[in-house]
């Protein structure tokens, strides 16, 4: 039967972004805690690398900036991206005050890595399992506190705002969410939404991230009138490891930060043919390259090879590496590892400021599901963790002083389920869910061209339309949720594409393959499009 529930604060996604900013509240807040699978199931755990942070005395503040905005193509605002590096020190200090074990080189010292793009060693991890490291702690920590209240397998379907329900003000009070447990819809509501709900991956054929990265918070967002930018650029990671029983794993960028070289087929090193810092260069670069020479070739993958180095040093740096590897019959200490390019970092999102706070009162994102202006064109590795953590800090501390625990939350109505039937033919949503991710990857991946963007938005308006007939006429389910909100994210994905007339960043297009002398945004206005009737 569906339930209601009311907190002080509604956060959507139990990653770094939202665990962190459920820490960040006083006891006197209740807030929930949403995960449509289990707590631990989203991006956060599967990061490898690291955080990017200045703590060793030979770097600096300026320098992090700098990297930063070169990797970001012109695209970063300096002021966001300012405002996160002078806070990552205390971002850090924050995660290991409260326990997390990152890998030391000596008492009292961390160790710290370079990854690509980097001018210094600046990467704290927890060898290479940082983000299981911190997701395990941020859990554990989260459980210890008794006004956080976790909520798994919860799938969001919209957002309740003010206007939805005829009231007078702009903002939001809560969500719809589908229990999958009972199949129920319940209704929670809260006087602050935050959403820390991740990025968008999945809307391609060929991802490094979990199953549940399917953009839901971006879609809802989208589709309750928050303005959405920088969609086009998508990040490729360039070294999923390539095997028909991998799944989705990622090979660190901290195996090129620590001396792997990308390999030919037949052995030759490539990358100083497209860059001259080689290997280290942004992920961009590298994911073109890769993809530039496996159709030059012909080849299904190229290779990663670590194995110059000690088999002591490769066990002691990439232990989960080396043994998922062994698991599949290769032994990086002797042999080049297969990789290909993967979907890997939605660096746009839905528009926020340094606070979090989105177009809607009461509506913050933080985290991959949010365009902060820190990645402009091109997320800087490890950069992402950072954010997550600087972000959700500073949106709990504007929800602490500006939320009022006396103000009377609207009631909203139960969900509407007397309409709809129980579906029989959920093998369409199989289809449309495998049709949409092999034509984005098709026609909207590494690299793109008007005809093939134009094609893709043909099939993602006929998608859409038998996606909402779907919606509109059957019980909603977890794939079928997944469905709409990946749709959505596609489109807008798409229309950023075909506004972007040049070559910039994660956006390469072979029609036009210059940048332009000056960086714009993307930014799409759901009302906008609504007046001229595409929406």
């Amino acid at each position: 039967m569906s339930q209601s529930h009311t907190y002080d604060v509604l956060i959507v996604g139990s990653g770094a972004a939202g665990l962190t900013l459920g820490l960040s509240l006083p006891d006197h807040l209740q807030a929930a805690i949403i995960s449509k699978e289990s707590l631990d199931a989203g991006s956060t755990r599967w990061a490898q690398g690291g955080v990017a942070a200045v703590l060793d005395e030979d770097d600096s503040v300026d320098a992090h900036v700098a990297d930063t905005l070169v990797a970001g193509a012109g695209l970063c605002h300096e002021p966001s991206v300012r405002f996160t590096v002078e806070h990552s020190n205390a971002a850090i200090q924050w995660l290991i005050d409260i326990g997390v074990p990152f890998t030391q080189d000596a008492p009292d010292h961390f160790h710290l890595t370079r990854e690509g793009g980097h001018s210094a060693r600046r990467i704290i991890h927890a060898a290479d399992a940082t983000g299981h490291a911190i997701s395990e702690t941020l859990l554990q920590r989260a459980k210890e506190k008794s006004n956080l209240h976790m909520m798994q397998n919860y799938i969001a379907i919209d957002l309740i705002t003010r206007e939805k329900l005829g009231l007078d003000g702009h903002g939001c009070i809560g969500g719809y969410f589908l229990n999958n447990d009972t199949g129920d819809v319940d209704v929670i509501t809260a006087r602050a939404v935050v959403l820390a709900t991740g990025g968008a991956s999945k809307v391609y054929l060929y991802t490094s991230n979990p199953d549940g990265a399917s953009g839901d918070g971006i879609a809802m967002a989208w589709r309750a009138g928050c303005r959405v930018a920088n969609m086009e650029f998508n990040q490729f990671h360039p070294t999923c490891l390539y095997h028909p029983q991998a799944g989705s794993f990622l090979i660190s960028e901290a195996v090129r930060g620590e001396g792997g070289r990308l390999l030919l087929p037949d052995g030759t090193r490539f990358m100083h043919n497209f860059d001259e810092r080689g290997e280290l260069a942004p992920r961009d670069i590298v994911a073109r390259a890769i993809d530039h020479e496996m159709k030059r070739l012909g080849a299904d993958c190229l290779f990663l090879d670590i194995s110059h180095k000690p088999a002591d040093f490769i066990k002691e740096h990439f232990p989960t590496i080396y043994e998922r590897c062994l698991e599949l019959g290769i032994d990086i200490t002797r042999e080049p590892i297969p990789v290909v390019p993967a979907a890997h970092y939605t660096c746009g999102g839905v528009v926020t400021d340094t606070f979090g706070r989105t177009d809607i009162g009461h509506l913050y994102a933080v985290g991959e599901t949010a365009c902060t202006g820190l990645h402009g064109a091109n997320r800087l590795a490890s950069n992402s963790l950072l954010e997550c953590l600087v972000f959700a800090r500073s949106a709990a501390q504007h929800i602490i002083q500006t939320i009022d625990p006396d103000e009377p939350i609207p009631q909203a109505p139960c969900w509407d389920a007397s309409q709809v039937d129980d579906s029989d033919e959920d093998v369409v949503i199989a289809h449309n869910w495998d049709e949409l991710r092999r034509f984005m990857w098709d026609y909207v991946g590494i690299v793109r061209t008007s005809k093939r963007l134009l094609r893709a938005r043909h099939r993602v308006n006929l998608l859409r339309q038998e996606i909402q007939e779907f919606y509109s006429n059957y019980r909603v389910s977890h794939d079928l949720l997944e469905l709409r909100n990946l749709v959505d994210v596609a489109d807008v994905i798409i229309r950023s594409a075909l506004l972007r007339k040049e070559s910039r960043g994660l956006h390469f297009s072979r029609d036009y393959p210059q940048a332009l002398p000056r960086a714009f945004d993307t930014v799409l206005t759901p009302k906008y499009l609504k007046e001229l009737g595409e929406l």
